[in-house]
């Protein structure tokens, strides 16, 4: 008999919600117009697209003229870093970021640096947090903007995000979060987190891949990536994707009933109590024990590869690292920076559940990998 498949990949992406796919079925045939068109066609495809704008803003506690879709969180991310920089007052940019950001972050940084910004890289502790007192002492009179992730997407740590923008705002500059990974897990309301800017991926809260959204505060101004006709009140150029717009909107509507996800952190505490009691000492925790995502579960087997212990479970859909490294043999770049010996660090597996996550699912697991790390080699 087959054994059953096993998803705990859900920081990578999600499969769609049914609320999500209804959604989407709709809109293939009813609006069908195109959403600036002023007559009886394209009316239905404009209210559609406001109606899930409307169902973004009402997750994230902001204005629906705040909502800018885009194509998915790197998108969001390199607006809102290029968009701030070309649409920059000041003759030089220096940027604040730090060392655990998604590559969508730290790779737009690279090349503003070849465009003549200057960027802070700031560390982080062994929990993957960064210090606010160490953002503060990075301004500098040029210091355009400061980008810290609300959650990590390897190890789920929590950012101090409103203590940080509290800074940022102290001194005039302002500050952008990369809420790819909270979004629809966590509450991300932008007034409670102070943010100016902050990006949502729409595969990492049950909605389809290809969309997502960058927040833009009022008082913001940023220059666009995409230049053409004035969608978007003028900030993303190019007519609005209906299906995908609605599929964000259904999804950020459903998730309004999941913040929190006690039931699956519940699941998640279980699975880590399960582990320490079949592998005791031979296996940590990655990450911050409490200040970090309700459904993120990232662990080291000391002494013992990772990829390989997963290479033994075919059937058990899990990660080394985060999805955009999936099958690098380096050491994740997170856990580089939150300075874990190699001997840890090569032996780190990312178990991230979902609503759809069971008990039995858990229990599977921790079975299948007794058998796995027992049969895995040491490390050299």
């Amino acid at each position: 008999m087959q054994q059953r498949r096993i998803y705990l990949d859900f920081n990578a992406t999600t499969p769609i919600a049914p609320e999500v796919a209804a959604a989407i079925s709709q809109a293939l045939t009813d609006p069908f117009g195109n959403p600036s068109s002023e007559h009886w066609a394209g009316l239905p495809a404009r209210q559609a697209v406001e109606k899930a704008r409307a169902q973004v803003a009402a997750l994230l506690h902001c204005s629906s003229d705040e909502v800018v879709f885009t194509s998915g969180g790197s998108e969001s991310n390199n607006h809102a870093l290029k968009g701030a920089f070309f649409a920059k007052t000041k003759a030089k940019a220096h940027f604040i970021t730090t060392q655990v950001e998604h590559p969508a972050v730290i790779n737009p940084c690279r090349f503003l640096e070849r465009l003549g910004a200057t960027v802070t890289y700031l560390p982080v502790d062994g929990f993957g947090r960064v210090d606010p007192d160490d953002v503060r002492r990075a301004i500098t009179l040029d210091t355009l903007l400061i980008s810290v992730m609300h959650a990590n997407n390897e190890v789920g740590t929590i950012q101090p995000v409103p203590d940080i923008a509290r800074i940022a705002h102290e001194h005039d500059i302002l500050f952008h979060t990369d809420a790819a990974q909270s979004v629809g897990k966590v509450a991300t309301r932008t007034d409670e987190l102070g943010v100016d800017l902050l990006s949502v991926a729409g595969h990492k809260l049950y909605g389809p891949k290809g969309v997502g959204a960058l927040i833009v505060r009022e008082h913001v101004r940023l220059e666009p990536l995409i230049h053409g006709a004035g969608h978007e009140l003028g900030r993303r150029a190019g007519t609005e994707n209906i299906l995908l717009d609605v599929g964000l909107g259904a999804a950020c509507a459903t998730a309004q009933s999941w913040l929190g996800m006690e039931s699956v952190r519940q699941l998640r505490d279980l699975f880590w109590n399960l582990l320490q009691d079949a592998f005791g000492d031979r296996i940590v925790l990655n990450g911050h024990p409490t200040e970090r995502l309700p459904n993120t579960l990232n662990v080291s087997f000391i002494g013992r590869a990772g990829s390989e212990i997963l290479g033994r479970m075919e059937n058990v859909a899990a990660s080394t690292g985060s999805a955009c490294h999936a099958g690098s043999l380096e050491l994740s770049p997170v856990l580089k920076a939150m300075k874990i010996p190699p001997q840890i660090a090569m032996g780190a597996i990312r178990f991230s559940l979902g609503r759809t996550t069971t008990r039995e699912e858990i229990e599977s697991t921790v079975a299948l990998l007794t058998k796995a790390v027992s049969q895995s080699h040491a490390l050299a």
